[in-house]
């Protein structure tokens, strides 16, 4: 897929704002890995501090997702989540505009590999399934160094950052289809592609059913299991986490087995007990400040 061709209405005044945003980020993507992770800490300890509607959400997810944990424990993994975001905004910046010299250097393991290669042995394309962690980017242009793969994603509202980030991401990526292209996300995986797919937020579509997320119904949209049904591919968890002292594990899992069958509900669950196992191993790193359970069944109180 070729990268966009530059539109000269981005010159117009009223784009500028965002080219300083843009540039902001491009300088930031500049800077030596350790002084990422520091600036990146520094910026979640601000985050932490900033009275913000994001918090509640937070707060109220964890409460939802680790009935378990006494209040101490619940607010110290809030606490965590919110420094982490700080990370998050830096590893965005490498992932899109980092330097191939500057993410080659980067330290990361990558597990299980053979589980792709069996599949590309029998001619199948393959679904990388994943979640929605603070490293999503990052880890996704990470895996592309070993593996072509393609994405899913949802258009900016900027129109700077939209063909900026697609520009980017288009470096390192196969192709990009935009969430509501199944048709070319088909045919990209019959011909044998690997998809890049986070089907954990709520949408709000009419394509979801409530299967249990943390043991809470969850509306959770079906498109794993219609993608994997009219492609053939193989689905196949994608876990990545941050190291304590910088750095990333990834590793690809064990293929679902068998995927699909004719019970969509229950693949849906599947997939959804996937991403959970990724939560569980590293839990402050994912992206709680998403209000994941907006969307209740009938009756249901709301949760925000």
């Amino acid at each position: 897929m070729p990268r966009p061709s530059f539109p000269r209405s981005l010159l117009a005044p009223r784009h500028w704002p965002a080219w300083l945003g843009a540039a902001a980020i491009w300088l930031i993507a500049r800077l030596p890995y350790p002084a990422l992770l520091w600036l990146g800490r520094r910026l979640g300890g601000l985050v932490m501090r900033i009275p913000s509607p994001r918090r509640r959400i937070a707060e109220a997810n964890i409460a939802l997702c680790f009935p378990a944990l006494d209040a101490a424990a619940r607010a110290a993994l809030v606490d965590a989540h919110l420094r982490d975001i700080g990370l998050m905004m830096v590893e965005f910046a490498l992932g899109w505009m980092g330097s191939d010299r500057a993410v080659a250097r980067l330290p990361v393991s990558l597990e299980g590999i053979e589980h792709l290669e069996a599949a590309r042995a029998q001619g199948k394309g393959v679904l990388l399934v994943g979640g929605h962690f603070s490293h999503l980017e990052l880890c996704a242009r990470l895996v592309s160094r070993r593996i072509p793969i393609a994405g899913m994603y949802r258009r900016m509202d900027s129109a700077v950052f939209e063909w900026a980030v697609l520009r980017a991401r288009l470096g390192y990526a196969e192709a990009m289809f935009e969430k509501d292209d199944l048709r070319g996300t088909v045919r990209y995986l019959r011909g044998g592609g690997t998809l890049w797919y986070a089907p954990d937020q709520d949408m709000r579509s009419k394509d979801s059913v409530f299967v249990p997320f943390f043991g809470v119904p969850a509306a959770t949209i079906t498109a794993t299991h219609h993608l994997a049904r009219m492609s053939g591919a193989v689905v196949i968890p994608f876990f990545h986490r941050r190291l304590p002292e910088g750095g990333y594990a990834m590793r690809l899992g064990a293929p679902l087995q068998p995927f699909p069958t004719g019970d969509v509900l229950d693949d849906t669950a599947r997939v959804n007990a996937c991403i959970e196992q990724m939560v569980r191993e590293a839990p402050e790193q994912y992206l709680w400040v998403h209000k994941r359970f907006k969307t209740r069944p009938a009756g249901a109180p709301p949760v925000y």
